[in-house]
């Protein structure tokens, strides 16, 4: 049984739609890097996921079951953190950590006090008083207290320094390597996704755009260069194997889901000339030119 399921799932707000024909599974001990612009849907599959939200078409389903019709089946078993996450502000941290470990049957004691110490968390401040990277620490240690056999983290290190996010994401892999607990998480940073992800999914324009293991992506994509008198971006989007073309200056750019050789071959084929370039594609470069910005 996969851990989450989504299949032909459409949600909008109103008339606008916000995610259109989402399908894709999750197994057990995946980390999973979901990416997109602002406004592409991720919190809103997020929530969907949460039972915060429901679908208008389609299923989601979390260890198989249905997250709005049994919310505390499936959240007992979920760790989660947000970035916009709000702790009750007149709570002290140890008074906060209390109360969630009422709340989870399977908190683990010994995972939270070395959280405590490794953070170098004041127990006796209110959360009112801390840090951005205190309050958003005390969270983590919230959610993965009580080993959840999912991690949903929603851009959870968001405004914090490098310092600070690397702490947060290193605390998750971990948690990770120790329990195998599946994780599924958003973030702006190609950094953090290329150090946790095994899998990345990329939401674009309402839709899933790649879904492919991370390894894939570095080795199977590729960026062409192809001056603007050999083709037309339309000509080039007929291909296969291109999932965006735009002109940028003097020249094409088209990201080609094939390796840089694969890539020149197909070109030099259609196009009837060879005075194109590929190369291999990084991640974030990749996610600028797919999303067009800069263009």
């Amino acid at each position: 049984m996969g851990v989450l399921e989504f299949k032909n799932v459409n949600r909008g707000f109103g008339a606008t739609p916000v995610l259109k024909g989402i399908s894709f599974a999750v197994t057990p001990g995946e980390v999973v890097g979901l990416l997109g612009c602002n406004g592409a849907g991720k919190t809103t599959l997020i929530n969907l996921v949460m039972g915060m939200l429901a679908v208008d078409d389609g299923t989601v389903r979390v260890f198989g079951q249905d997250p709005r019709r049994d919310p505390m089946a499936v959240r007992r078993r979920i760790g989660y953190v947000a970035e916009d996450q709000e702790l009750p502000p007149f709570l002290r941290v140890g008074e906060v950590l209390a109360l969630y470990r009422g709340l989870f049957a399977g908190w683990h004691q010994e995972t939270a006090d070395a959280l405590v110490e490794r953070f170098g968390l004041p127990l006796g401040r209110k959360v009112s008083d801390l840090s951005r990277g205190q309050a958003r620490q005390v969270a983590l240690l919230c959610a993965v207290s009580h080993r959840p056999e999912l991690l949903i983290l929603d851009e959870p290190a968001g405004g914090l320094d490098p310092a600070a996010r690397r702490e947060f994401l290193e605390t998750s892999i971990r948690l990770l390597n120790e329990t195998g607990t599946t994780i599924l998480f958003s973030s702006h940073h190609m950094g953090d996704v290329e150090r946790m992800a095994s899998r990345l999914i990329m939401i674009h324009e309402q839709e899933k755009w790649i879904d492919s293991a991370l390894d894939d992506i570095r080795d199977g994509y590729s960026l062409a260069l192809v001056p603007g008198e050999a083709a037309t971006a339309d000509q080039l989007l007929a291909l296969g194997d291109c999932l965006c073309a735009r002109q940028r200056g003097s020249a094409l750019h088209a990201v080609f889901a094939t390796d840089p050789e694969a890539c020149h071959a197909t070109l030099a084929r259609h196009l009837g000339r060879e005075d194109h370039q590929c190369r291999p594609l990084p991640l974030e470069e990749m996610f600028i030119e797919l999303v067009g910005r800069g263009s």
